[in-house]
């Protein structure tokens, strides 16, 4: 697992709401808040690690954006994002 987790740390990027309307009119977008490692997420994903990505929807750590959070978005294009690819998903936290 630490193999993937630094390989896909390497991939971590900061991108704009812009760049990220693509992936999600496809509806492959997925919020992490901050409470939760990015990259952690991208490999509980990639590994199909069903048990920890069922309590963090539960526990709504992670999530498809709202309608509210895509209205927002699409009226600042160059909010940034920190994403992380992980097909056919982008995992995504607001940048700070």
């Amino acid at each position: 697992m630490s193999n993937l987790k630094e390989k896909l740390e390497q991939d971590v990027a900061n991108i704009s709401w812009q760049d990220l309307q693509p992936h999600a009119k496809r509806d492959a977008i997925i919020v992490v808040k901050d409470e939760l490692d990015l990259s952690e997420v991208a490999v509980a994903i990639a590994q199909d690690n069903t048990p920890f990505v069922q309590r963090w929807i539960g526990e709504q750590f992670i999530a498809k954006p709202t309608s509210k959070q895509l209205t927002n978005w699409n009226q600042t294009p160059q909010k940034e994002f920190t994403a992380l690819i992980v097909q056919p998903f982008v995992i995504v936290k607001e940048a700070h």
